[in-house]
C-alpha cells in the first residue's frame, strides 16, 4: 500500500537590500509586520498584531481580503528559539477558513555585507499547497522590499 499523504516544506532564500537587524524588524515591530505582511489583496489590519519577540512569546495578527472583508486568516505563532537579527523559530497555527493547521516556521536572518540574505523554511504542507505559500510569501516580500526602501 502506497502513502499518498506525503507532505513538503516550503524552503525560500531571498535577498533583501538591508541589514539583518532591519529585516528581523520588519517581522518583530508590530508597526512593520502589519505595513508589509500578506499577499496582494491582503492586509493586515494594525489593531490585530501583537508580538512578543522571546523565547515562549508570540506572534498573532489577521490578515483580511482587501475585496471581502469577511475573508480573514488568523496566524497564532509561538517562538520556540530567537537569537536577535538572527534567527527566528517557532510553531504556527494558521486559521485558512477549512479549518486550522499547524506549521513549523525557521527564519534566517544572514548578513551579507549590509544586505540580508533570508532563508525561510515552512510547513508541512500537503501535496498542492506548497506553492500556493510560495506565491503569498514572494508577494509579501514584494511589500517587504518596499518598506525596506524607505
Amino acid at each position: 500500500m502506497t502513502d499518498t499523504t506525503e507532505t513538503q516544506d516550503l524552503v525560500i532564500t531571498r535577498v533583501f537590500d538591508a541589514p539583518p537587524e532591519l529585516v528581523y524588524r520588519a517581522f518583530t515591530d508590530p508597526d512593520q509586520l502589519a505595513a508589509w505582511f500578506g499577499p496582494a489583496g491582503w492586509s493586515v489590519p494594525r489593531a490585530t498584531v501583537s508580538v512578543e519577540a522571546r523565547v515562549g512569546g508570540h506572534q498573532r495578527f489577521t490578515m483580511v481580503n482587501d475585496a471581502d472583508p469577511s475573508m480573514t486568516s488568523a496566524v497564532d505563532a509561538t517562538f520556540t528559539e530567537l537569537v536577535e537579527n538572527e534567527l527566528l523559530v517557532g510553531t504556527q497555527r494558521v486559521d485558512v477558513g477549512a479549518g486550522e493547521i499547524t506549521m513549523a516556521l525557521r527564519l534566517e536572518f544572514h548578513d551579507e555585507e549590509g544586505r540580508t540574505r533570508l532563508v525561510l523554511r515552512q510547513g508541512p504542507f500537503s501535496p498542492g499547497t506548497e506553492s500556493g505559500a510560495r506565491e503569498g510569501w514572494g508577494s509579501s516580500f514584494g511589500k517587504l522590499d518596499a518598506l525596506l526602501a524607505r
